[in-house]
């Protein structure tokens, strides 16, 4: 019986299942704060979402519930523990209308929030999918959320770096600090072969940050220079990396040797200067520093480097479902969305084939 206790003290657990354990655990004090029947959505929603998805909805439903005090006099003299399933029905298409307006701008405590399309629309499905729950289950007897349009999202043009930024910044990191001295050189020092195999990685396969800082040393395989990733929704998948990638992990590694973790980051990759597994944030930061100094007009993110990827990927291949399948895209129309519409190599052309008048 102590072996058994023993081995489940020294269970491993992972970045993706310690993060589903703070998202639960944050789930149930947002919970505390929504109207109490709200908690039968969200039980609901368990088998099939990610918690990261049920804390983002938690969110959402609770900004609505307050668009309802602040904004309906018929709920003036509410609180959020006042409100019952039966409030549902009383809410017509003209009232999520007003509700998608408020979220243009509204006040949080002496925070001003705004949100573009993209973010009236992510609070909009969260809505449809609350209301959805109730109707199915005849809690409610209508939905007026299906009788509002979703906000029409506009393309954006999307951002990369080009061949030449590629090597830039590259170089950047490799050699920004020959002119750095005393505590800013130390630092440096201290993170250039981290920083540089971190850049690397994102430029040479396209993962998401979050499987960037999900992995553990453990997930490298040299053997086949593949890297073991848990993708969004929880499956795992192993993506390739070529020479250049392998170069930077095998230099970063020489240094992570001599790093004493912080006890439960024994396992992380790549580390923090506090010791313990690098955050988002963290490489959030660091890719828009060295950025900075290679194009002021681009502002550059660890997505950028992954569309920087997938732009490379599709023109040097041309097949968009290869490129779908290695960026972890569920559907392959938002590959090409985002891909198959950006070869200006062959628009250029366009502009020199038709002849107006002859020369």
């Amino acid at each position: 019986m102590n072996n058994q206790n023993d081995y489940n003290d020294n269970k491993k657990i992972t970045y993706h299942e310690q993060t589903d354990i703070s998202n639960i655990l944050k789930l149930r004090e947002v919970l505390k704060t929504l109207p109490p029947f709200c908690r039968d959505y969200f039980r609901a929603m368990d088998p099939v979402t990610t918690t990261n998805t049920r804390i983002s909805y938690a969110y959402d439903i609770r900004i609505f519930f307050q668009f309802l005090l602040d904004e309906n006099p018929a709920f003036k003299n509410y609180s959020l523990k006042d409100f019952t399933v039966d409030v549902l029905d009383q809410l017509k298409a003209v009232d999520i209308e007003e509700y998608l307006e408020y979220l243009k701008v509204y006040k949080n405590g002496d925070k001003t929030e705004t949100n573009g399309e993209r973010g009236m629309k992510r609070k909009l499905s969260a809505l449809r999918s609350f209301y959805a729950y109730y109707f199915k289950h005849e809690f409610i007897k209508t939905n007026p959320t299906v009788l509002v349009d979703v906000p029409k999202i506009h393309d954006k043009s999307i951002i990369r770096l080009d061949s030449d930024e590629v090597a830039l910044l590259l170089d950047h990191i490799e050699h920004c600090g020959d002119e750095l001295t005393g505590q800013k050189r130390a630092y440096y020092e201290k993170t250039k072969e981290r920083d540089l195999a971190i850049v690397t990685l994102l430029l040479g396969t396209g993962i998401r940050v979050s499987e960037c800082v999900g992995l553990d040393v453990e997930d490298i395989d040299f053997k086949n220079n593949g890297i073991k990733i848990t993708r969004k929704g929880g499956n795992e998948m192993v993506v390739y990396f070529g020479s250049e990638v392998e170069r930077a992990l095998r230099q970063y590694l020489t240094v992570r040797e001599g790093v004493t973790p912080v006890t439960g980051h024994e396992h992380a990759l790549f580390y923090s200067t506090q010791r313990k597994r690098i955050g988002i944030q963290a490489v959030e930061n660091l890719v828009k520093k060295y950025a900075r100094a290679i194009t002021t007009t681009k502002k550059i993110t660890p997505h950028k480097l992954r569309s920087t990827y997938g732009t490379a990927l599709y023109q040097e291949t041309g097949d968009i479902y290869l490129v779908a399948d290695v960026l972890g895209h569920r559907d392959v129309n938002t590959t090409k969305k985002h891909y198959a519409a950006m070869d200006d190599a062959r628009r250029r052309k366009a502009a020199s084939a038709v002849h107006l008048r002859e020369d």
